[in-house]
């Protein structure tokens, strides 16, 4: 089977984690992003859960503008119930 080559960009950080991680478990980075693509294909699925985090929600995010408008008009602002005077 032909070998070709793939190019893609991640955040050197976290490419150098990657690399180490691989060798600890005796594998390259090759390898590693082989298998992932080879059970990609096979299962037609990514193998792990990806699920969007709540906070990032466009319900959210609106809630958290209101508040911080709020809170630069000087309104709404009281003391939080956890918070011991």
């Amino acid at each position: 089977m032909a070998q070709v080559m793939v190019n893609f960009r991640m955040d050197e950080d976290l490419k150098k984690s990657m690399e180490q991680t691989c060798k600890d478990m005796g594998l390259t980075l090759t390898a590693a992003f082989t298998m992932f693509a080879t059970k990609v294909t096979r299962e037609q699925r990514i193998p792990f859960e990806i699920v969007a985090d709540p906070f990032y929600s466009r319900a959210n995010i609106e809630r958290l503008e209101r508040a911080a408008a709020d809170a630069d008009a000087g309104r709404n602002m009281s003391e939080h119930e956890l918070i011991e005077e």
